[in-house]
């Protein structure tokens, strides 16, 4: 029984073996405070995010891709395991994903954390490999493959060759960050306290990182989102109207420094796969891969092609599937605990 585990910050998807993915849910626990005990996981617990009593936390066990809360995350992973593979289960092999940029403790919190949940054996691979066969670039050839991952946590940028990251760089803005600077934005312009999940369903509405172009470019930008929250100085209930030219503003300073990351992965690439990625461009995978016209944005300050994957979402879940459907082939990418 071999399962792959996309640990993401904000949705956990496992891969069993022969079966495809079979589960993704958001990464939260709601607990009661001093039993530690985990009353709902996942989507469950997601509902319960800015809404719970004194005595119950929404907790999300990881940030900026790692473990935040071991003992939330052991307990998170143990459900969603047996959610995904009901009734008895053998002792199982785990290929879990991590970003690249983890360290050796962050990477022993995962190991043990997976362990404990149930696995026989752990293996890790990193976020931008999986990402990259599960988009189905030719990691194995010796042309460069230029991957951007941008997911709930951190934003994983890698340039690939022979089965191998070549350079690499993992920054911790992903969606998270998005959320947070659409919640400082309302705060300082508007004076209005907003939770996160509000902020993410600006982001989703009305979000942007470049002018739409084409025929509903008039549409997208006439587009407004009523927001509703609490004001800062009053305390009070209050309604303002945000503007799609307001919400890009908002997420500028995040946007370019994901930018900024794949300009500093280019000049750290050798000149030859350098030319591989001027020739094929760079794929974009996560679920901030979704922001219209990032990849127009990203085009525009690189000078290089950029396309977004076909299943942006659960490329890398699909890249780790096909390590567990390809162990022996795949074994290289990945590194045994």
């Amino acid at each position: 029984m071999d399962i792959g585990i996309d640990l993401g910050t904000a949705n956990t998807l496992l891969y069993v073996r022969g079966q495809g993915i079979v589960l993704n849910e958001p990464s939260v626990v709601a607990v009661k405070e001093g039993a530690r005990t985990a009353l709902a996981v996942g989507t469950e617990a997601k509902e319960t995010i800015g809404r719970t009593p004194g005595s119950i936390t929404a907790i999300r066990p990881l940030r900026d891709g790692v473990i935040s809360d071991y003992e939330a995350a052991e307990e998170m992973i143990r459900h969603f395991v047996r959610k995904a593979v009901p009734g008895r289960r053998p002792r199982t092999r785990m290929v879990v994903c991590v970003p690249s940029g983890v360290t050796p403790v962050e990477r022993r919190a995962i190991v043990h954390a997976s362990q404990r949940a149930g696995a026989r054996a752990v293996h890790l691979v990193e976020e931008p490999m999986a990402a990259a066969i599960g988009a189905g670039l030719p990691v194995a050839e010796p042309r460069g493959s230029m991957v951007v991952d941008i997911g709930g946590g951190t934003t994983e940028v890698a340039v690939i060759s022979l089965g191998g990251i070549v350079t690499a760089q993992s920054l911790r803005v992903g969606g998270d960050r998005l959320d947070a600077a659409i919640t400082d934005y309302v705060r300082k312009e508007h004076t209005l306290l907003i939770g996160e999940r509000t902020a993410e369903d600006i982001k989703v509405a009305i979000g942007s990182a470049w002018p739409v172009p084409g025929e509903d470019s008039a549409a997208f930008e006439a587009r407004t989102f009523t927001v509703r929250g609490r004001e800062k100085v009053g305390g009070l209930p209050k309604t303002v109207e945000l503007t799609v030219r307001e919400v890009r503003a908002a997420l500028d300073e995040p946007v370019e420094a994901i930018i900024s990351a794949v300009r500093a992965t280019l000049e750290e690439c050798p000149p030859e796969l350098s030319g591989d990625v001027m020739e094929h461009g760079i794929v974009l995978t996560g679920g901030g891969a979704l922001l219209p016209a990032l990849d127009l944005r990203m085009a525009s300050a690189t000078g290089i092609p950029v396309f977004t994957a076909d299943d942006p979402l659960d490329s890398v879940a699909l890249g780790c599937g096909k390590c567990v459907e390809d162990f022996d082939g795949l074994e290289r990418v990945m590194t045994a605990a």
